[in-house]
């Protein structure tokens, strides 16, 4: 992991940010950048991932993928009161982006090579780490290796995570595929799947909403690389939002994002990883 850092640190609450409800309807075929020279950005974010993406009740948005949206529009000439934020589920991000739906999605999308071949992507902005989530009276559960078949494992279609333990790990677990994490989450409180896995920072998440209740078990056992997924072919956009990426790090926002929206770093360092400008 080039990450180093504390994950069972307590989630800080967040301050909700401005943004416009996501409501906001399909983009036109222009390219981000001819958007964003419009004064106008709409950009597909999770809704449910506690520090990193989520709209609260008032229909506002927070989280530290919400920052990184922010910050990337801004160097791009667009002020948040011209910025959609619209959910963007994790199967269905390459459609949306293609469709042109959104100009761009940020929103725990890990880049990969079967992705790539489908859509293009900026940075990675950062870097986690899949693990795994229990209940805290859980003894049976040290890691992916003790997943047997009789356990109930659950994630999110079309996410990476669902895909890697199905292919490396446990082949005999029952893995159970639902929309979002927040479901999954759900299903482990009510009993009905024993662990869910996805994403440690995400994880992390959702353990400080329910103190004492729920918990990451084990060291993670992937490296994810967080980037920004754009419609294939769009260079002139993508180097604008490698660019901003870049900026944010060395201005120190990025650090001062993840501290505000995820938890003080205490003792922990966290180093960026670096952009790739293929």
């Amino acid at each position: 992991m080039r990450i180093k850092r504390v994950l069972g640190l307590g989630i800080v609450a967040v301050v909700t940010v401005l943004a416009v409800s996501a409501c906001g309807g399909a983009s036109d075929a222009g390219t981000a950048s001819q958007h964003a020279s419009e004064g106008k950005l709409t950009i597909g974010v999770k809704f449910d991932q506690p520090g990193l993406s989520v709209r609260g009740e008032d229909g506002a948005f927070f989280g530290y993928d919400i920052e990184v949206a922010k910050y990337v529009a801004g160097k791009l000439g667009v002020q948040p009161d011209g910025i959609t934020f619209t959910e963007a589920p994790s199967a269905q991000r390459e459609d949306m982006i293609a469709n042109g739906d959104v100009d761009f999605v940020v929103g725990t999308y890990s880049i990969t090579d079967e992705r790539k071949e489908k859509v293009d992507f900026a940075g990675p902005y950062f870097a986690a780490g899949q693990s795994l989530l229990a209940r805290t009276d859980s003894t049976d559960i040290s890691g992916v290796e003790s997943l047997t078949g009789t356990k109930k494992l659950c994630s999110v279609k079309g996410s990476t995570a669902a895909q890697n333990v199905k292919e490396n790990y446990a082949k005999d677990v029952q893995l159970q595929e639902l929309a979002t994490y927040s479901e999954c989450v759900d299903a482990l409180r009510a009993r009905t799947v024993d662990a869910v896995t996805t994403d440690d920072i995400i994880l992390a998440g959702f353990a400080g909403q329910t103190p004492g209740e729920l918990k990451l078990i084990g060291n993670t056992f992937t490296v994810e690389d967080y980037g920004i997924g754009l419609k294939k072919g769009d260079k002139e956009s993508r180097d604008k939002i490698n660019d901003a990426i870049q900026a944010m790090i060395d201005d120190g926002s990025w650090l001062k994002a993840f501290e505000k929206e995820i938890g003080p770093l205490g003792d922990s360092t966290l180093t960026p990883p670096p952009i790739d400008r293929y």
